[in-house]
């Protein structure tokens, strides 16, 4: 019936599947770059996609994270579970300051990273004895969770002639 258009049909379909799969937040994080890494025929290839977002509570502070994206069939359609493989690097890109007071451990984003259990999240806390904001990046599951984990630091310190830096510890509940 479609013949010789069935491969392009098809191709189509999966491009239009797979942007469907994983709408963009208009607060959520930026899609830096994506590079492949496992050539797949006729669906989408394996990528790393390097992300950066802005920690929504400490404006000056960024985090930029590279996931595993699956391609084929199932990363088309947005079944496929990515694995918990995630890097983090978090740094001060302006002056610090708190927009209201958090906690330990708060998060900073959640991620799906398949169609119902597994999540990725990054979470701050600040080591109050060194005035160092502290970022953690971890998956788990509803069952069971991923032992691989990625922290980043960011030093607060104060921006050109801003005078003194604030300290976290200030705005951390207990």
């Amino acid at each position: 019936m479609f013949g010789s258009k069935l491969p392009t049909l098809l191709a189509g379909a999966i491009i239009c599947l797979s942007s469907m799969a994983a709408p963009a937040a208009a607060d959520g994080p930026d899609l830096i770059f994506r590079k492949s890494t496992v050539f797949k025929w006729l669906t989408p290839n394996d990528k790393l996609a390097t992300y950066g977002v802005d920690d929504p509570v400490v404006q000056g502070v960024a985090c930029w994270y590279t996931v595993p994206e699956k391609g084929g069939i199932s990363g088309a359609f947005g079944l496929a579970e990515e694995v918990s493989d995630v890097s983090l690097a978090c740094r001060q890109f302006g002056p610090i300051s708190f927009k209201e007071k958090t906690e330990q451990g708060d998060v900073v984003i959640r991620e799906r990273r398949s169609l119902l259990f597994k999540k990725m999240q990054i979470v701050r806390g600040c080591d109050t004895k060194r005035n160092v904001l502290v970022y953690m990046v971890y998956s788990d599951r509803l069952i069971e969770g991923s032992p691989k984990n990625s922290t980043s630091s960011v030093p607060i310190m104060p921006w050109g002639t801003a005078g003194e830096a604030p300290r976290c510890s200030d705005w951390i509940t207990d």
